[in-house]
């Protein structure tokens, strides 16, 4: 299950250089430019997300959230300003993914322009034309921590973790029918784990 805090960045996508200020304009309804909002960009990316189709939606990110389990307006920039959004479309998991701008909002809102783009070739162009453009942003299961690899929670004494780590390389040997692999990231994790309590 994706989590909308803190974000999960998807492993298929690689991250900006660097983020810069965006030029998107914020039209009011007096005439006027104002800046945009969080609560605002999800308003818009939202709506786009419905008109597409799209079900379950996860906004991922590194802001607080709201009781609605969205990120609020008015609070600070966090350092990684990354925001990944997470939805089922066509029985498929997707995730949009954007850093390039220095502000959550205006990566939340990049997206949304992103899904409105999409939806225009869906419009316009030929229904193969749309599952191509989607075949880019196919969700990939997020990596496992380190703890819930080895099965434990996080905090965990080192003698919790050698002992978790036994009970469970126990289970993946290859004389109980385990694999290669599953023993190997189960001995990554616990490197990594004692590493961290050292």
């Amino acid at each position: 299950m994706t989590q909308a805090y803190p974000l999960q960045w998807p492993s298929n996508r690689p991250r900006a250089a660097y983020q810069t200020a965006s030029k998107f304009i914020v039209p009011k309804s007096d005439g006027s430019k104002g800046a945009r909002t969080i609560d605002g960009a999800i308003q818009i990316l939202l709506k786009e997300l419905k008109l597409l189709g799209a079900e379950k939606p996860v906004i991922s990110s590194n802001a607080h959230l709201r009781g609605d389990g969205l990120p609020y307006s008015g609070q600070a920039q966090p350092q990684d300003r990354g925001v990944a959004v997470y939805f089922s479309y066509k029985k498929r998991d997707m995730c949009f993914a954007s850093d390039r701008w220095d502000k959550i909002q205006d990566n939340i809102y990049g997206i949304a322009k992103t899904i409105e783009a999409l939806r225009g070739i869906e419009r316009w162009g030929s229904g193969s034309m749309v599952e191509q453009a989607f075949t880019g942003f196919v969700a990939i299961p997020a990596p496992k921590s380190p703890w819930e690899i080895i099965g434990i929670p996080p905090g965990a004494s080192s003698v919790e973790i050698d002992a978790a780590f036994r009970a469970k390389a126990k289970k993946l040997h290859s004389d109980a029918g385990g694999d290669d692999a599953a023993i190997a990231e189960l001995n990554a994790a616990r490197a990594k784990l004692k590493e961290q309590a050292a």
